[in-house]
């Protein structure tokens, strides 16, 4: 059998990063971990390809050469779908799917041979073992959760980790809250499981072992979300990051309650931890409860990202503007609260609702469900009738865009950082960090407007914040990113 594994292109997004790729020679930010891992639960016997279209083109003669086409896709790549799916019904090959854009609508993909659904641990092994006995059928789905301690090790010999910013892990599934927007209980449970030590120190060695040193993201829906289990792990990884004089820069996504554990904050520095993403979502304690994001209630937000940043992590921060109690002043008061926490990589957006989401549920009781979710959520689209005029709301939202990327409060939000920033220890820099400060300053410093306010950066980190100077030209380079992506 000859199976050809294809991961769609992601479009230009917040998250996709391309328009600092070429400042690093890399172009993709993140690896096809689900693919990866599916590629490894394939018999060994078969010939696998993998081709991931952020990386290269997917030629007609790849998908003539296989016998089964495999893709696997989030919401955000359905476009990228679309078009994969034309060119081999095309040249007549039949397809397998599944990921988390198929398990939310599988009905809007009735034209793929076989959608393999929910998690792959179970479904792709029915499938498999129909499929050796001639008879695999359209659809495979399950609720059952499996026991990821059993989860093979991905396929990493099937890319080329040159072409890529970081590489990915997988320490847990699921997530202890039940966010109301949120799709990841539906998809992978409330309850989180997890990996041994042994398993994750194993995948680290292969990827130490194949070469790679630099960023790791621990791919996790919520890190943090059994901690007593989390922190065993790290006090694994501590001594292995520590014997290879840390290797991986590591980054992850949490819960805002990480501020209030000290032991958890400490362990997560010390195995080298550098940055985590929050769902922060709102200054409107009205909103927070409306959504079910009870985490972060009653507690100062700017405060717990401040007490991160002084821990040694940068935060990253998703923001939501849509929510049916948003008061009229919402704009203005989540451009103060993105400024005043110092959460330079900002990621804010209007709320879609998800299918299998409660939000979506609800929403469709309602009557108030107007399109389907682009899974981009940054690129204005409201697929649901708001409480709030419409018109209203995008253009509040636009402004809001204009001023957080604005080059005036981007640069002045990196500042607010670097104040709170304690770095825990000194960095290595490699080469292609070394271009691309030197592409930071051609295209930040001298073409781009602006630029007073980035060698007010660049100057004010070299005197006051040494330490962090990587930082500064980090945060200036997503910086272009953002307004590129604004400018489109």
């Amino acid at each position: 059998m000859r199976a050809l594994l294809v991961y769609p292109d992601i479009p230009d997004t917040f998250w996709s990063f391309k328009h600092i790729l070429k400042f690093i020679r890399k172009r993709a930010a993140h690896v096809p971990l689900g693919l990866l891992t599916v590629a490894s639960m394939m018999p060994r016997k078969w010939q696998l390809k993998l081709v991931d279209m952020n990386v290269e083109k997917l030629c007609d003669e790849l998908i003539e050469w296989a016998d089964l086409v495999f893709i696997g896709a989030m919401v955000v790549q359905k476009e990228s779908v679309q078009q994969v799916l034309n060119i081999c019904k095309r040249l007549g090959k039949k397809t397998v799917a599944g990921g988390p854009l198929f398990t939310s609508v599988p009905e809007q993909y009735q034209d793929v041979d076989h959608l393999v659904l929910n998690e792959a641990e179970i479904t792709f092994h029915q499938f498999l073992e129909d499929l050796q006995n001639g008879n695999p059928q359209h659809l495979y789905q399950s609720e059952e959760k499996p026991d990821i301690t059993k989860t093979p090790l991905p396929r990493w010999d099937l890319i080329n980790m040159n072409y890529y910013a970081s590489m990915s892990i997988q320490y847990s599934r699921g997530c202890p809250y039940d966010c109301e927007f949120c799709d990841i209980v539906k998809l992978n449970g409330r309850r989180p499981r997890v990996k041994t030590s042994q398993q994750m120190i194993q995948e680290f060695d292969i990827l130490y072992n194949m070469g790679w040193r630099g960023r790791c993201f621990i791919v996790d829906d919520n890190f943090i979300g059994n901690k007593v289990k989390v922190k065993s792990v790290l006090r694994d990884l501590i001594p292995w990051q520590k014997a290879r004089n840390y290797p991986f820069s590591l980054f992850t996504e949490a819960s805002v309650n990480l501020s209030e554990d000290q032991e958890l904050m400490s362990l997560m520095t010390e195995a080298g931890f550098d940055s985590v993403f929050l769902g922060l979502e709102t200054p409107a304690e009205e909103c927070l409860v409306e959504c079910g994001k009870h985490q972060n209630t009653s507690k100062d937000l700017v405060e717990a990202v401040k007490t991160i940043q002084r821990n040694g992590m940068e935060v990253m921060g998703g923001f939501i503007i849509g929510f049916d109690n948003d008061p009229p002043n919402i704009f203005e008061r989540q451009v103060k609260f993105i400024q005043s926490s110092g959460v330079v990589k900002a990621m804010i957006g209007l709320l879609n609702a998800i299918p299998g989401t409660k939000l979506y549920q609800r929403l469709q009781a309602e009557g108030r469900l107007i399109d389907s979710c682009t899974g981009d959520n940054c690129d204005g689209s409201l697929n649901f009738i708001p409480k709030m005029d419409v018109e209203t709301i995008r253009a509040g939202y636009q402004a809001v865009l204009d001023r957080i990327y604005s080059p005036r409060e981007y640069y002045q939000r990196v500042l607010e950082f670097l104040k709170e920033y304690k770095p825990i220890r000194k960095k290595r820099i490699d080469r292609l960090e070394i271009r691309a400060f030197f592409s930071s300053i051609l295209y930040l410093g001298i073409l781009e407007k602006g630029k007073i306010y980035y060698w007010k950066l660049l100057i004010n980190a070299l005197v006051f914040h040494r330490a962090a100077f990587g930082e500064a030209v980090s945060s200036a380079l997503f910086g272009y990113h953002f307004r590129k992506l604004l400018s489109k």
